[in-house]
């Protein structure tokens, strides 16, 4: 037996909740970690469920930048690291090795909060030579995850753009969103904000496995439709889409999307960055044994031979027939159901007015 075979026979078939069932060393580690029976425990008692802990951090910075073509923004603000929604595909998995945490359960259940995040950002809006252009937040996290109904990180990071006019998108799989909608209807009405809501499927067995502490499809469905009632744009993200596993949902979902007031539909095809490739191949053995070869040749097909293509250009949507087909689908489902194919932002700038920096002195003329 091989010691892959051995170690997956130590780990848990599946834990609820979570969307990993393993701790894999991230790629920066240069030691490695081995479970052994310390006589503690009796044979078949079940371990402690693994909770979610979070760390308060104080952020130097908040605004990251981009320099990739594949997204429609240059600027982003991740409120967390690491995600509690456990999405077994997150692309956002390997950072955590920056943290020398386990892209794993790790990923999901050591979590820190970066709890300053709104007066760093006035700050770095206050900065001289400041270029306002639209922020995206959930760029790389859900800023809507769980942790955000106790720590409001994100709310509060709203109340500063929305002070100063500065626009913002939104990725989220969160209905928490509706939440802050008092704000995101003032920023609405001056043309600052635009939402994005990420549906993978419309199986709910399904999302309980992919992505176990999102909110579930039909309740996101429901989410655009609360939103754009209060006259917020909102846009659906049929993303990621997994071949063979959950691209029978995409005109199903763009449909319903339609019907719930988006005004447009974007896509991803899935992809799998380092470390995410060995914790993908195990979830399909987890949960789906007898798709795990269909569902790994389609993205190889995709994927030039492997199971990941990091060009730009490439990495988001694939190459290929099958990548193909996906495009044309998508392209046809938007026709058909009246929304656009890309979103149409119409976000405002010109209004933005810095913040006004702190003084230890009253304002002495007003």
């Amino acid at each position: 037996m091989s010691d892959l075979d051995k170690r997956s026979l130590d780990r848990p078939a599946r834990i609820k909740g979570r969307g990993s069932r393993d701790n894999p060393a991230g790629r920066f580690e240069v030691t490695t970690h081995e479970a052994v029976d310390d006589g503690w425990y009796q044979d078949g008692e079940p371990a402690a469920p693994p909770r979610t802990q979070v760390s308060e951090e104080r952020a130097r910075h908040i605004i990251s930048s981009n320099v990739s073509p594949d997204v429609p923004f240059d600027t982003s603000i991740n409120t967390y690291r690491g995600c509690e929604h456990g999405c077994a595909y997150c692309y956002a998995r390997p950072s955590h090795a920056y943290l020398n945490l386990s892209p794993g359960l790790d990923f999901e259940t050591k979590l820190f909060a970066k709890t300053n995040a709104a007066e760093i950002l006035r700050k770095d809006l206050s900065k001289r030579g400041y270029a306002c252009s639209a922020i995206n937040l959930g760029a790389n996290t859900d800023v809507y995850q769980p942790i955000e109904k106790r720590y409001r990180i994100t709310r509060q990071v709203l109340e500063v753009l929305n002070a100063c006019n500065h626009p913002c998108t939104i990725i989220t799989k969160n209905a928490l969103i509706e939440r802050d909608i008092d704000i995101l209807q003032d920023m609405a009405a001056r043309k600052l904000v635009h939402v994005f809501i990420s549906v993978t499927s419309l199986d709910n067995q399904l999302s309980s496995r992919l992505e176990p502490r999102a909110t579930a499809p039909h309740r996101r469905i429901q989410t655009m439709a609360t939103l754009t009632a209060a006259g917020i744009p909102t846009s659906v993200n049929v993303a990621p889409i997994i071949p063979a596993l959950t691209d029978i949902w995409i005109e199903a979902i763009i449909e319903q999307a339609a019907a719930a007031g988006a005004i447009s539909a974007g896509y991803t095809v899935v992809r799998l960055p380092w470390e995410l490739k060995q914790l993908w191949e195990d979830w399909l053995e987890t949960h789906y044994p007898e798709r795990k070869q269909h569902v790994l040749s389609v993205l190889r097909n995709i994927r030039g031979g492997e199971l990941n293509e990091p060009r730009f250009g490439f990495r988001m949507r694939g190459e290929g027939p099958f990548a193909d087909l996906i495009r044309n689908r998508i392209a046809l489902a938007c026709k058909k159901y009246g929304i656009r194919r890309r979103a149409n932002l119409e976000l405002d700038t010109s209004h933005f007015k810095a913040p006004r920096a702190e003084s230890p002195q009253a304002d002495l003329f007003g």
